[in-house]
């Protein structure tokens, strides 16, 4: 959500950013929104002036009644009363109006970076850099439900039976890769500094509509029937809520952690069919990361975040590359999103494990999360962010990438010490 002065003082850069991001259906809502946004503040100045004329009268009243002027001071009391009522209609005028005015914000999307490439969707995303080199064997790769059943790794029929389409058995071996990358993710971020958290992972409504727009929310998130409660889509939701209605002394910011937490997500729309399997799922785990800092950092910050994506798969042996999202595949809280996307050797393509995000100060000024400077003054901070990893989706890089000829996978060295030594997983 950007400032309503800011957007009162530059319409036409908000309309030419909403342009860019291709929602021309939006363009209206800036002209509303200044029109009730000059009603409001018309109501909240007379409202101001009734209040000062009724303190006025009021001492009037106390002289006239002092002077023994009993009906002059009635006649006073009247206008008094007049003046009530007419506040009483112009306060509630003004709160209907500020509703209606937050509620056209709450849509209009945040101002992209400048560097941000213009484009209508995520197919005119463009990449930045590759790391590592694609290997492509000389043997047939399956797909990687079928590497997990050969495994004896996944049992998707059971599930079905249990919870409907979208859900999973991972067993054995498979979900003992599937903790210990989870664990190695972990371990990886708390050695760069970052604090570790487990977070909730039901918030309440005001978190949501802070930390998403009205379209995610519909899109991804379960509501808990008879409560004000939704599961979460990711740890970042809650993860920024912790710091909902907070004034953060300047001195203790970066604050920079990492969280692990299921996540529970819709996935509303049609699937494709490499989305079978476990590719878009209902229910997965996530270790994230999240940054809140001074506004002057956030850059600085966002080339940290997906830079550690990046060193975690390669660590892993996993060729990367980055992707800087376009326009129009930006959501609207965002001001900058890079994907991180992995090899896939079975499709010879990549395919997104991780997405990168700064939201600049819109997530904080929903949820009110300001810095209090050394001078005293306050100000909104800056909130940023990443994917560690997502497994089981991070699983189907880990299993294309380390298939062996015999059916095996292997286990690269950094991840031995989470899988009890084990070199390989075998049939």
């Amino acid at each position: 959500m950007i400032d309503i002065k800011f957007l009162r003082e530059n319409p036409d850069v908000v309309k030419q950013n909403i342009k860019n991001k291709f929602q021309d259906s939006k363009l209206p809502l800036v002209d509303e929104v200044i029109d009730l946004d000059a009603q409001a503040r018309a109501t909240q100045q007379e409202a101001d002036d009734l209040r000062a004329n009724r303190n006025k009268l009021s001492k009037q009243i106390g002289a006239l009644m002092a002077q023994g002027k009993k009906e002059e001071a009635e006649e006073v009391k009247k206008q008094v009363t007049e003046q009530a009522e007419r506040l009483s209609e112009l306060q509630e005028k003004e709160t209907e109006l500020q509703a209606k005015v937050k509620e056209i914000m709450m849509v209009i999307p945040n101002i992209i970076d400048p560097s941000v490439p213009i484009g209508k969707d995520d197919s005119e995303n463009v990449e930045i850099e590759r790391f590592g080199e694609p290997v492509v064997p000389d043997f047939e790769i399956p797909y990687h439900s079928e590497i997990m059943e050969h495994l004896h790794g996944l049992d998707l029929d059971s599930a079905r039976r249990v919870a409907g389409n979208g859900f999973y058995y991972l067993m054995g071996d498979i979900a003992r890769l599937h903790s210990a990358v989870i664990s190695y993710a972990r371990d990886f971020m708390i050695d760069r500094g970052f604090t570790y958290c487990v977070p909730p992972f039901m918030i309440r409504s005001n978190v949501v509509t802070g930390v998403m727009s009205f379209a995610e929310m519909d899109a991804m998130m379960y509501k808990i029937e008879g409560e004000d409660l939704y599961l979460i889509g990711t740890s970042e939701h809650s993860m920024i809520g912790k710091f909902i209605d907070q004034i953060i002394p300047e001195e203790e910011l970066p604050k920079t952690l990492t969280s692990y937490s299921p996540c529970f997500r819709k996935e509303k729309g049609a699937h494709g069919i490499e989305e079978r399997g476990v590719y878009r799922i209902h229910q997965f785990e996530k270790q994230e990361m999240i940054v809140v800092c001074k506004p002057e950092e956030s850059k600085m910050w966002f080339d940290k975040l997906w830079q550690n994506t990046v060193d975690l798969f390669r660590s892993l042996d996993i060729p990367v590359r980055t992707l800087e999202c376009c326009s129009g595949d930006l959501a609207d809280l965002k001001v900058k999103s890079l994907d991180v996307e992995a090899w896939s050797p079975r499709q010879k393509k990549y395919f997104e494990v991780g997405s990168c995000s700064n939201l600049g100060d819109a997530q904080a000024r929903r949820l009110q999360i300001r810095v209090k400077g050394e001078d005293g003054k306050k100000y909104l901070a800056h909130t940023l962010n990443n994917t560690v990893v997502a497994p089981p989706r991070m699983l189907i890089a880990f299993l294309e990438n380390n298939l062996q000829a015999d059916g095996s996978v292997r286990i690269p060295e950094a991840l031995r010490p989470y899988m009890g030594g084990k070199d390989k997983i075998e049939a």
